[in-house]
């Protein structure tokens, strides 16, 4: 994609405005135009994304250093991650712009993510298993504003429609790959936790309520089904066979 770079036809109205809101909202989000909420919602989603997985990889041991099959596969899984932050990056590319910084969170933040990573398995996995639900879910609400904010730019929004696919492909197995950890207790711990992380989450990103329902967030991701996610975008993915209604891809 690099390569074959593809920008929008023209830059935002304010592109100011974007660089003074997207690290941390400064202007009452009722006065942006909705590219530029959109576009800042995005980067938000994407720095607590590129936080998290930057804290777990210091905690995760290298490939040479792992003593098990689930560290490997989790070192893979971050790896996924962090190309998940290139493919966001070209995305305010995408829109021409191109000073974009990927910034820490606050002292507070930092450290809450530096420390989960080190919580037992018990604790742990339940809340990851929701936060990659959340992701999968929010992206498909996501591909939908594209067509509605983006309907003047066909050639942008269509790549960033591509940059996102590639993104949920992902998610969508490591949905399966964080299934894995949990048994019938974890499933019930995680469905009483949907609620309060992704209303924490959200809170985060002020821009979030003037461009998604956060409670249709919240119901999409309990009734979660493999059989909503597209057939070609299931052929590149990954899911557990027990959670396939028919033959899985």
């Amino acid at each position: 994609m690099q390569n074959v770079p593809i920008r929008s036809r023209r830059p935002l109205s304010d592109p100011d405005a974007f660089y003074r809101n997207y690290v941390s909202l400064r202007d009452p989000p009722e006065s942006l135009d909705r590219k530029t909420l959109l576009l800042t919602c995005i980067y938000k989603f994407a720095r607590h994304e590129w936080v998290g997985i930057t804290a777990a990889w210091e905690a995760t041991p290298s490939l040479a250093n792992s003593e098990n099959l689930t560290d490997k596969i989790s070192r893979y899984h971050l790896a996924e991650e962090f190309c998940h932050i290139r493919l966001f990056h070209e995305m305010f590319r995408t829109m021409q712009l191109d000073r974009v910084e990927w910034v820490p969170l606050g002292p507070i933040m930092q450290r809450v993510y530096r420390f989960l990573p080190y919580l037992p398995g018990l604790l742990l996995d339940a809340p990851a298993f929701v936060t990659e639900l959340m992701g999968a879910v929010f992206y498909r609400h996501l591909d939908r504003a594209f067509d509605d904010i983006f309907a003047d730019e066909p050639e942008a929004r269509e790549r960033l429609r591509a940059l996102l696919r590639e993104i949920a492909i992902d998610e969508v197995a490591h949905v399966g790959q964080r299934r894995n950890f949990l048994g019938p207790v974890g499933i019930l711990y995680a469905r009483l936790l949907m609620v309060p992380i992704v209303r924490a989450f959200f809170r985060d990103i002020p821009e979030s309520r003037l461009l998604f329902d956060v409670d249709q967030v919240i119901r999409d991701g309990l009734d979660f089904d493999y059989g909503l996610v597209t057939s070609d975008m299931m052929e590149q993915s990954w899911v557990p066979s027990y959670c396939c209604t028919g033959p899985c891809p």
